[in-house]
């Protein structure tokens, strides 16, 4: 077997004993090397004979896993002996893998032919390696999962709206001495509920210590810097690769922190600070999709800066009780209200004008209550794309600001994105807190951007 120099993290990854592992990180950190060598000793302790290794297709397989430099008969020689037309015995194609416990087979499946996978598929397996799981086929993955007592997977940063992320990865944890090496933006999207022993694993450049300084200078020059490609592959973020409305929205620039916004809270009025509150509300009541209810609270300062102060989203898909127009209203009253003590007074607040049902509800609770706050139709007249040129302007000009804790507002701007096959219309969907913002600015758009 070849040499594997091994940092110091990889080697706790080895040692690391955990039922679940997730592998992700920037190109060419050497997950799929270490990885593979782990899930072979796994699989050669295991006490079950069947084991599964799936990529896309059998030739990924081959060309990224079998027969790569360190890949498995790289490091394994002898002990492994791959089939790859299957056998008289046995048609899948699979490694028959000789150990101190006996043979042990391991099949190796694409899982972008279903066909092929759902007959393959039977039984319970010991071991399951998935390459490349942000690709796969989230059914394979269900079905092959629930099938193994070990599971191992590797993924590069994709788009964190696949359901893989909220199903599996999200689910899984960094252990404690690793998490400070995790990037804040994946920390924040492993928000699930954690599930026992699953662990999650960040690995970059650093941690592979046989890259060449020279393979390293020739990605990081032939990879542009400020694209979602640079994001996805060099620095190991989230976030679809292409398409995105929002492209020049930058965490680092535009992402700011609730004590930075309490500065503009002040009576000097020689300083910067917020001159108008506004608030919005987008609505959308279906127990069948993922449209949410998203209410948005914002402040303009007198130098013209744009801050999403707070959020507040609802989704009936997730929610046994699903939220009707009603319930809506007394939500929403008591989001003014907080925010009105921890920020100021918004008096007038924007709902979607195409739900009337729900503005009725808010007349109705104004006229048997009584009421401080105003609710008006929101302004659509405003065209989308030029409500996306001003947003794409002032974000660019330092105008546009989102407290950290504004959770689904960062993601939606990471991942609103154009329709693939219409490319100058953006879609329909990742956009209910940024429509529920629109509501809130459009009315003082010649605000923002101008110091007054």
């Amino acid at each position: 077997m070849p040499d594997l120099l091994l940092s110091k993290k990889y080697k706790a990854f080895l040692r690391c004993t955990a039922p679940v592992e997730f592998l992700e990180g920037t190109t060419m950190a050497g997950k799929t090397t270490v990885g593979l060598f782990k899930f072979m000793l796994k699989v050669a302790q295991s006490p079950k004979k069947l084991h599964i290794i799936a990529a896309k297709d059998t030739g990924t397989a081959e060309k990224n896993i079998i027969n790569k430099d360190l890949g498995i008969i790289d490091d394994f020689g002898e002990l492994a002996e791959y089939n790859g037309n299957g056998t008289k015995d046995d048609k899948i194609p699979h490694i028959l893998f000789h150990t101190s416990k006996g043979d042990k087979v391991i099949y190796v499946m694409g899982y972008g032919d279903k066909q092929k996978w759902k007959k393959a598929l039977g039984g319970q397996y010991g071991c399951l390696y998935v390459d490349e799981i942000n690709t796969a086929d989230i059914e394979f993955v269900r079905e092959a999962s629930m099938r193994a007592d070990y599971f191992m997977a590797t993924l590069n940063p994709d788009d964190p709206n696949l359901p893989v992320y909220k199903e599996y990865i999200n689910c899984a944890r960094p252990l404690t001495e690793w998490k400070d090496e995790t990037p804040i933006e994946i920390l924040n999207e492993l928000r699930e509920e954690p599930k026992p022993g699953w662990v999650h694993w960040f690995f970059s450049f650093a941690h592979n210590l046989g890259l060449k300084k020279e393979e390293l200078d020739r990605v990081l020059t032939n990879t542009p810097k400020g694209t979602k490609i640079y994001k996805n592959k060099i620095q190991g973020l989230r976030g679809r690769s292409t398409g995105l409305v929002f492209p020049n929205f930058d965490r680092k620039l535009h992402v700011k922190s609730k004590a930075w916004a309490k500065q503009f809270l002040n009576s000097d009025r020689k300083k910067e600070h917020f001159v108008r509150f506004t608030a919005g509300l987008d609505t959308a009541y279906s127990q069948k999709s993922p449209d949410t209810i998203a209410m948005i609270f914002s402040g303009i300062t007198n130098r013209g800066r744009y801050i999403r102060l707070d959020e507040e989203v609802y989704n009936n898909a997730e929610l046994e009780i699903p939220i009707a127009p009603s319930d809506t209203v007394d939500k929403f009253i008591k989001f003014l209200e907080r925010n009105r003590k921890e920020w100021g007074f918004a008096r007038t607040a924007f709902i979607d004008s195409a739900d009337q049902a729900t503005i009725t509800e808010f007349k109705k609770y104004k006229r048997t209550h009584g009421c401080i706050y105003n609710f008006e139709n929101a302004w659509k007249k405003l065209p989308i794309i030029d409500r996306i040129m001003l947003m794409l302007g002032w974000i660019q000009k330092g105008f546009y600001y989102i407290l950290d804790h504004c959770v689904n507002s960062i993601a939606e701007m990471e991942l609103y994105s154009w329709l693939e096959e219409k490319d100058n219309i953006p879609e329909d969907g990742h956009d209910h807190t940024i429509n529920a913002d629109q509501y809130g600015w459009i009315p003082y758009k010649n605000e923002i951007g101008n110091e007054k």
